[in-house]
C-alpha cells in the first residue's frame, strides 16, 4: 500500500523504474556507497591535514584527493583483458569488494598508530584501481535492465543519488569529524561499499551473471583493452563530449584542493563550513539533474557547453573576496548549473554505442576522465601554495569559462566546414 501510494507520487518519468524488482533493490544500495563517497569528500581531505607534516598540508591533500581516483585509469588499461568480458553486475560487485576492503584498513592503520602519510597514499590508489571498470559497470548494468525509453530517467536518478550524497555527507561527515576522527568516517565508506558488493551479488539476470559468450556479432570481445577509445575516435560526437568533459573536470581539480585550504587559511573556518560548502552544491545538484529529462529536448551543445560557462562563472566571486555567505549561494548555483551534465552525457554514451561495446566504451570513457581530475588536483596542491587558495579558485573558474568559450568557437567553426568528401 505505502510503495503504490509511494510510486504514484513520483513524477511520471520515474514511475516505471520502480515497478523494476531488480532496479528498485539496487537503487539504494547504490544510495548508500553514494553517501560514503559523499561524507569521503570531507573525510579523505580532512584526515590529509590531520597528518600532514607541517608546512606540507597542501601537497598531502593534492596527492590525496589524486590517488583516491587516478589509478582507475591505470586499472581500466592492465585489466581489459581480463575485466572485459565480465558481466557488468560483476565488475560492479569487484569494484565495490576491492574498496571495502582497502578504504577498511584506513581506519584500521589509525587505530593502531601506524597511518604514514605514504601509507595512507597506497591505500586510497589501491582502493580505486577498479573504479573505471566499476563505474562502467553500474551505468552498463541499468542500460542492460532497463528499456532504452527509460534510461535517461535512470541516469538522472543516479545521477540525483550522487548528488543527494553531496547534500547529506558533507554535512554529516562536518557534523562527525567534531566527535570522531575522519578515519572512522572513512570506514564507513568502506562498509557502504561492502553493502553494495553484497546486493550486487543477489541480484540475477545475464547483466549479474557468471560469464558472457566470448563471441559477439559484432566481434566485441576478441578486442584489446584500447577497442574501446578507436570507437570512440569514430563518434565524433561522443569525442567531443569526451574532450570537453575531460578539460571541464581538469580545471575543477584544482578547486577540490583549494576549497578545502580556503576555509582553513582565508575564512578561518572548520570543517562544518567546508561541509556546508558541498552539501549546497549537492542540494543545487539534486534539483539541476531531474531536470535532465527537459534539457534533452534542446541541442547537446549548447546545453553542455553553457553548464560548463555557468559552473566557472560561480567560481569567480572567490577570487573577488566576496565574503562567505555570497560564495556559499554561488556554489550553490554552480551545483544547480552543474546537475544535468552527467545523465545527459551517461545517456548519449548508452544511445550511440552498440549494446556488445557499451561496457568497454564506458570504461574507456572513464579511463579517460580519471585522469583529469586527479591530475588538475595534483596539480592543485603546488599552485596553492604558490598562488593561494582564493586565486586559485578564481583561475579555476575563469579557465573554465574561457574552456566554454572555446568549445563554442570549434562547435561554430566545424558547423561551417562543408562536409568531407567520402573515402575511396
Amino acid at each position: 500500500m505505502t510503495a503504490a501510494l509511494t510510486t504514484r507520487l513520483l513524477p511520471r518519468a520515474y514511475r516505471p523504474l520502480f515497478a523494476h524488482s531488480g532496479f528498485r533493490r539496487l537503487l539504494p544500495a547504490l544510495a548508500a556507497s553514494d553517501l560514503g563517497d559523499g561524507m569521503s569528500v570531507v573525510a579523505v581531505a580532512w584526515l590529509a591535514i590531520e597528518i600532514a607534516p607541517p608546512g606540507r598540508s597542501g601537497l598531502l591533500l593534492g596527492a590525496a584527493l589524486a590517488a583516491y581516483a587516478l589509478p582507475g585509469a591505470l586499472g581500466a588499461l592492465l585489466f581489459g583483458r581480463l575485466l572485459r568480458r565480465l558481466p557488468p553486475g560483476r565488475l560492479l560487485a569487484a569494484d565495490s569488494r576491492i574498496r571495502a576492503v582497502l578504504l577498511g584498513c584506513v581506519p584500521l592503520a589509525w587505530a593502531t598508530g601506524t597511518l604514514h602519510p605514504v601509507l595512507y597514499v597506497a591505500l586510497l590508489a589501491g582502493s580505486s584501481v577498479l573504479h573505471a571498470w566499476g563505474n562502467a559497470g553500474r551505468y552498463s548494468l541499468v542500460a542492460e535492465m532497463l528499456p532504452a525509453e527509460h534510461r535517461l530517467a535512470a541516469n538522472a536518478l543516479l545521477s540525483a543519488s550522487v548528488s543527494a550524497s553531496i547534500v547529506i555527507g558533507p554535512a554529516l561527515a562536518g557534523f562527525l569529524v567534531a566527535v570522531v576522527s575522519p578515519a572512522w568516517l572513512i570506514g564507513l565508506d568502506a562498509l557502504s561499499f561492502a553493502v553494495l558488493a553484497v546486493m550486487v551479488g543477489r541480484l540475477r539476470g545475464p547483466a549479474v551473471g557468471t560469464k558472457v559468450e566470448a563471441g559477439t556479432g559484432d566481434g566485441a570481445g576478441a578486442q584489446p583493452p584500447s577497442a574501446g577509445l578507436r570507437l570512440l575516435r569514430r563518434q565524433p560526437e561522443l569525442l567531443g563530449v569526451l574532450a570537453l568533459t575531460w578539460f571541464f573536470n581538469f580545471l575543477y581539480g584544482p578547486a577540490e584542493v583549494a576549497l578545502p585550504l580556503h576555509v582553513t587559511d582565508d575564512l578561518h573556518a572548520g570543517a562544518g563550513l567546508l561541509g556546508l560548502y558541498w552539501t549546497l552544491f549537492g542540494a543545487g545538484a539534486v534539483l539541476g539533474g531531474l531536470t535532465a529529462g527537459a534539457l534533452r529536448r534542446f541541442p547537446l551543445w549548447p546545453v553542455t557547453l553553457g553548464i560548463v560557462a555557468g559552473w566557472g562563472l560561480a567560481l569567480v566571486p572567490f577570487g573577488l573576496g566576496a565574503p562567505a555567505p555570497v560564495t556559499l549561494a554561488c556554489f550553490t548555483l554552480g551545483g544547480l548549473v552543474y546537475g544535468p551534465f552527467t545523465a545527459l552525457s551517461y545517456t548519449l554514451f548508452q544511445e550511440r554505442t552498440p549494446a556488445a561495446w557499451l561496457t568497454t566504451v564506458l570504461a574507456a570513457r572513464s579511463a579517460a576522465l580519471l585522469t583529469a581530475g586527479p591530475v588538475g588536483m595534483a596539480l592543485g596542491g603546488p599552485l596553492t601554495a604558490l598562488m593561494g587558495p582564493r586565486a586559485v579558485l578564481a583561475a579555476s573558474g575563469a579557465a573554465t569559462v574561457a574552456l566554454a568559450l572555446a568549445g563554442a568557437a570549434l562547435r561554430a567553426r566545424s558547423r561551417r566546414r562543408p562536409a568531407a568528401a567520402p573515402a575511396v
